[in-house]
């Protein structure tokens, strides 16, 4: 039999857990993921994002390449966040990135994003012990998709919530570069995503709770344009 005190218990937990998802979900998060354009910027530059209906066909052409590549370990490590997994799963993705301007926006934020998350939930001290192991033996490279399925599972999110959020930051943050690159105002990116948000949620059942050996890229030429990056002669983003 529940009692008083257990159900409010349980009550409790349930609110906190809400609270911790929007808050690894909260744009203010010192992650540094405004920093990147995922391939936008060099797009716009190469010609072939001109128009709103290039931008959107660009989000949408981002969120289909995170969630065929990225969603595996964001799932794997979800459902297995032990220091193991991680560290197998991030020499995987390390070696799938063939794009280097990729490679970096992913361990830049990655390792941003484990250190924000250790300062942040102390009430999970693994997530610290983890970090500083890691960097000891310097064979981690810190990508961002299993840091982010790691710290979910360890804040005891459910997979589907995890790769749900993992795709709301991809469609958040390939928007807000838009928005600075000037190829649509403030509003128009918040109708933007809205718009996006249902062809998202159907990217995510076609590519949810995949294995790792299932992960693959579908969109190469963004992956080529993105590894552009660095010859661009001005830049804004980092990639």
């Amino acid at each position: 039999m529940t009692t008083k005190k257990e159900s409010t218990k349980d009550l409790v937990t349930g609110s906190l857990k809400q609270w911790n998802q929007w808050q690894l979900l909260d744009s203010i998060l010192p992650t540094g993921g405004f920093a990147h354009s995922f391939g936008l910027e060099a797009a716009i530059q190469a010609r072939l994002v001109n128009s709103p209906q290039d931008l959107y066909n660009f989000v949408i052409h981002s969120l289909e390449n995170t969630g065929s590549l990225l969603l595996p370990f964001v799932h794997a490590l979800t459902i297995s966040h032990d220091e193991e997994t991680w560290h197998k799963l991030d020499r995987a993705l390390d070696a799938m990135l063939t794009n280097e301007v990729a490679r970096k926006a992913s361990t830049a934020q990655g390792s941003a994003l484990l250190r924000v998350a250790t300062a942040i939930f102390t009430e999970i001290p693994s997530l610290k012990t983890m970090r500083d192991t890691s960097l000891r033996c310097g064979m981690v490279s810190f990508h961002h998709a299993p840091i982010f399925g790691l710290i979910c599972g360890l804040l005891d999110f459910d997979s589907e919530t995890s790769q749900r959020a993992y795709m709301f930051i991809t469609m958040r943050d390939v928007i807000s570069a838009a928005t600075r690159l000037n190829m649509i105002g403030p509003q128009g990116a918040a109708i933007l995503q809205h718009q996006v948000a249902s062809l998202a949620e159907e990217i995510l059942n076609k590519w949810k709770n995949r294995d790792v050996e299932d992960a693959c890229q579908i969109a190469p030429l963004l992956d080529t344009v993105q590894g552009c990056h660095a010859y661009l002669f001005s830049r804004m983003f980092c990639s």
